[in-house]
């Protein structure tokens, strides 16, 4: 979707050069002694077609400036605002000079902030927002605040990277909700900053583990990796990348050797099980899954964490531990399993684990030497499990009719 652009020739000349892949200095710049970097990532639009500041690294910034007849200083001006300051609109950018402002405005140009629609606060300080994109749809954002016995905070953004999820597991709030659409680059990186709004501190962790599956929108949840890394200072370390396991896909993140956390849904011992409880999984063996992983591992160096939701009754027995433990020991070693005890959501037939099953779940794992954690559950009275508060407020499922809509065939065939 492309925006009709703009009616003088400055501005002209800004389409030109944002519509390339690649942006190259302006006349002006190159006669002076200011020296920019081609960029290579293009502006991210939203669902309107205007153009995003949101997303866009230090240099395209400058480049931004420059093009538009400013000093490069401005663009570093307009980095501080977009990251530090972390103004919302273009209008209340008043360290820059107003003209400038005029002309980003003129020329298509917005911050890419949405609205907070509805946020709920658990019992443990738990927030979950509601955020309104521009084409109306609802995407969530978990806040989840911890203090340590050493009065050390640390406050991790759990972020979604679709408005949906076409994978559809059985036991997920998301699925259950339909899938409309990809979230673009800046729609991933507002949450961690609608996050850090509400809270009035930094975040300090980010987990890909809300709604959607991100390595479906591999391109747009790299590029909010590298700006939440690199603009908004977040540790690569400090940063999650959570999938069930999309075919090819394991492998392309390995090739850009991230130092983040690589998570996987794992949530069975066999590939019989798995596919009842995850059904993507009948078009991703769990012999070729684990071998991904291995060689995820063997390519970044950076541990696999296996993520393992307990379903009473269905995958919690120490039987399904052991053989789990097996399987991990089979593909290397220095795996470690984050336990997940099943939230509860409306109309599932799944129920929450009793405490001593995770306790012997967690013990089994222990004994075969399987360094085992097992995740705090945090805002059960705000509805917090993935695609719950969504639900309540957009009941319609979402069905999409855009070129962005995957179906489950289309998961053995990602590339």
């Amino acid at each position: 979707m492309r925006a009709s652009l703009l009616h003088h020739a400055r501005t002209a000349h800004v389409s030109r050069a944002f519509l390339s892949r690649t942006l190259t200095v302006s006349a002006a710049a190159a006669a002076g002694p200011v020296s920019v970097p081609s960029v290579k990532m293009a502006a991210s639009k939203s669902q309107s077609g205007s153009r995003v500041l949101l997303g866009m690294s230090g240099d395209e910034l400058q480049q931004l400036a420059l093009d538009l007849g400013q000093q490069s200083y401005r663009g570093k001006q307009l980095h501080h605002i977009l990251y530090k300051r972390k103004v919302k609109e273009i209008h209340d950018f008043v360290q820059l000079p107003l003209e400038f402002r005029r002309e980003l405005q003129e020329a298509g140009w917005s911050v890419g902030r949405s609205p907070i629609h509805k946020a709920v606060t658990a019992a443990d300080g738990t927030v979950k927002l509601l955020i309104k994109l521009e084409d109306n749809l609802l995407v969530e954002t978990v806040g989840i605040p911890v203090e340590d016995d050493k009065g050390s905070f640390r406050l991790t953004a759990c972020v979604s990277s679709q408005v949906g999820c076409p994978l559809r597991c059985s036991f997920c709030a998301t699925g259950k909700g339909g899938f409309s659409r990809n979230l673009k680059r800046h729609e991933i990186i507002e949450q961690v900053l609608a996050i850090e709004e509400v809270f009035k501190h930094r975040v300090t962790n980010v987990v890909f583990m809300g709604m959607g599956e991100p390595m479906m929108n591999m391109k747009e949840v790299l590029e909010a990796h590298r700006c939440l890394n690199k603009d908004v200072q977040i540790g690569q370390r400090m940063i999650t990348i959570s999938t069930v396991g999309v075919p090819n896909t394991i492998k392309r993140l390995a090739s850009h050797k991230l130092q983040s956390t690589l998570a996987l849904s794992l949530h069975a011992p066999n590939q019989k099980l798995r596919e009842k409880i995850v059904p993507s999984a009948k078009a991703y063996p769990l012999d070729a899954i684990m071998k991904d992983c291995r060689d995820y591992f063997l390519e970044t160096s950076r541990r696999v964490s296996f993520e393992y939701t307990l379903l009473a009754g269905v995958n919690d027995a120490v039987e399904h531990a052991i053989e789990l433990a097996e399987l991990l020991h089979k593909w290397g070693r220095g795996h470690h399993v984050n336990m997940i005890p099943f939230n509860p959501i409306e109309g599932s037939e799944y129920k929450r684990p009793y405490k001593k099953s995770v306790l012997a779940f967690a013990a089994a794992l222990e004994s075969r030497k399987i360094t085992v954690s097992t995740r705090q559950t945090r805002g059960l009275d705000a509805s917090a499990a993935c695609g719950q508060l969504r639900n309540e407020f957009q009941k319609r499922p979402l069905h999409a009719g855009t070129d962005h809509q995957q179906s489950q065939s289309e998961v053995a065939i990602a590339s």
